[in-house]
């Protein structure tokens, strides 16, 4: 007589309540990972190559020299040697926000500055203001009303001891 044996299908039983207080968040995620790990995998396409495009010239920014400000550089370039990004005048000194009052002279701007003045005796204040030479590189284009930041420079001029560095 040969021993036969019976194969009996496995049943889910239902976990006890003891038990079921043991089921984690961290064994429901590794489950579903096996079901994930249980299906096929489709191979990957891989895509064409792509044609290589055809090179057209670079645009050439405009070399502007670092003059050790946090101030963007103009898009126009110039040949002025006055200028402190494309040619070699340094800067130094005080830096002012000021308003252009004047432009009618070549290459060079009349600014003022405003400032309040207190007079202890009323406890009041007074407006008073300063008028400086500003030279003006070609590479900057402002108006008259506009306001502008100034720097301090080597004398370029009898009364031009400023500079253009940018608007405000």
């Amino acid at each position: 007589m040969a021993d036969k044996v019976e194969e009996v299908p496995m049943v889910k039983k239902q976990p006890k309540a003891s038990e079921a207080k043991r089921v984690t968040k961290k064994t429901e995620a590794a489950a579903d990972i096996d079901t994930v790990q249980g299906k096929k995998t489709l191979p990957v396409k891989r895509a064409a190559p792509v044609k290589k495009t055809v090179r057209t010239k670079k645009v050439k920014k405009p070399k502007a020299r670092d003059i050790g400000i946090d101030i963007a550089p103009p898009e126009k370039e110039c040949k002025d040697e006055n200028c402190p990004f494309h040619g070699s005048l340094s800067v130094r000194g005080i830096i002012l926000d000021v308003q252009v009052v004047n432009k009618k002279m070549d290459r060079t701007v009349v600014v003022m500055r405003e400032r309040r003045h207190k007079i202890e005796k009323y406890q009041r204040y007074e407006k008073r203001s300063s008028r400086y030479l500003a030279h003006l590189p070609p590479c900057m284009e402002v108006q008259v009303g506009e306001m502008v930041k100034i720097m301090e420079c080597r004398p370029i001029s009898k009364g031009t001891t400023m500079v253009v560095i940018g608007r405000s």
